[in-house]
């Protein structure tokens, strides 16, 4: 049991790091060498993995909640309505919806782990 929680602290990072990895990919096949520097991304979360800092958690952290609050505004809005969204949006609202909820669990768990004591 201990192992899985020493290891458990890496979960986000590398939930992030897939992200980044299969959005590269993604973008990689359509656009080419254009598509490189959102590898960029994925630097911090690497930073944090070969060498953890608490303020750099806790930031990446607070921007990642905020940006996966204001997605889950959107989701609201569209439930209610209050904005007129096209096809193709509503496509795109469906398919990102799991990865907003993750976004946003990785987030509260990345703000957790700087949180801690024993970082």
């Amino acid at each position: 049991m201990q192992t899985i929680n020493k290891f458990t602290k890496f979960t986000p990072y590398l939930y992030f790091l897939s992200v980044i990895t299969y959005w590269f990919t993604t973008i990689n096949k359509t656009e080419g060498i254009s598509a490189y520097p959102i590898l960029l991304f994925g630097i911090p979360f690497l930073w944090q993995l070969i060498t953890p800092n608490r303020k750099l958690n806790f930031s990446l952290g607070i921007v990642f909640v905020c940006l996966s609050s204001y997605l889950i505004l959107a989701y609201l809005f569209n439930l209610l309505n209050i904005i007129h969204w096209t096809d193709t949006a509503r496509k795109l609202l469906f398919y990102g919806g799991v990865l907003v909820v993750g976004n946003f669990v990785m987030s509260l768990w990345m703000i957790r782990n700087s949180i801690k004591k024993a970082f």
